[in-house]
């Protein structure tokens, strides 16, 4: 979730709890499958295919499968699993009403709370260079809209998530476990808590993978230390609005100890985020920038 200035209480509030997603062909028609890959070998027997497995919109489902081609193209997507989990993930679900026709625009769209839902390619390169393997520990930090998380369902059936906007995290939870209810069992894999997430998910740590979501001038000592050796992390650093996404590995040194690798996932180009805010008690204050 990368965060814009936002006011919480009052009309923003409202306007951003307002609107919630409410679509779907269908309760899903067929149960979930680890094993199951959407074909991709056109555009009409993907929408056949997603149609028949998962009853979702053809219309929605033929902007997916553009933008997956796009994101295919712009290599923001590497393994088969990676390009499966796009396919599988219904972005709609995520995305207010009045940005539905836009869902799998490139653009950050609005979700309230003066927030936005990440753009997809964006999404899709910083989950791909994490590299996340069924059974992987992942910890995301800042849940959204939950469009993330639910991305992440379809890589891993472990997934923690933290939001700081309390109206925001509650309303999150709440799609999930309409999801859920209508057949998409894989979002039962996702735990989520309202918090500060620069602190981390301690009780749930170590994690094999962490996903920030929000720009900050270092990197969290907390979040370091709750990933495993071995581990892999992605959080834009840098000053206010001009971040680069950095994979930060945490790897064993060579002569004992820990080592943390760090290497550009855009090779150098700025990737502005808001701020990675911060709780004092229950309001939201400043930054977690040094």
């Amino acid at each position: 979730m990368n965060r814009r200035d936002f006011m919480i209480g009052g009309a923003a509030a409202f306007a951003g709890s307002a609107l919630l997603p409410r679509r779907g062909l269908a309760d899903v028609p067929v149960l979930y499958d680890w094993r199951a890959m959407p074909p991709t070998t056109s555009k009409d027997i993907y929408i056949a295919w997603m149609v028949t497995n998962r009853g979702e919109d053809p219309d929605l489902l033929g902007r997916r499968y553009d933008r997956f081609e796009h994101m295919v193209g712009h290599r923001d997507l590497f393994t088969d699993r990676d390009k499966r989990a796009f396919l599988m993930t219904p972005r709609e679900e995520f995305c207010l009403e009045k940005n539905l026709a836009r869902a799998y625009d490139r653009d950050f769209l609005d979700i309230g709370y003066g927030v936005t839902i990440s753009g997809p390619n964006l999404v899709g390169r910083m989950t791909s260079s994490i590299d996340v393997q069924r059974g992987d520990k992942v910890l995301e930090v800042g849940t959204g809209s939950g469009y993330q998380s639910a991305y992440l369902c379809n890589l891993t059936d472990k997934v923690w998530s933290i939001e700081i906007i309390k109206p925001l995290a509650e309303r999150t939870r709440g799609v999930y476990d309409k999801l859920i209810s209508r057949g998409y069992t894989e979002y039962q894999a996702v735990t989520t808590k309202n918090a500060d997430g620069y602190y981390g998910w301690e009780e749930a740590a170590p994690f094999d993978k962490i996903i920030v979501t929000c720009g900050i001038d270092h990197i969290p000592p907390p979040l370091l230390r709750q990933l495993k050796v071995g581990g892999i992390m992605v959080i834009p650093i840098g000053p206010p609005g001009a971040q680069h996404v950095l994979k930060v590995e945490k790897k064993k040194g060579l002569l004992g100890g820990v080592r943390v690798k760090r290497s550009d996932i855009y090779r150098g180009s700025v990737v502005p985020f808001v701020p990675f805010t911060k709780l004092e008690g229950d309001e939201i204050v400043g930054t977690h920038n040094q």
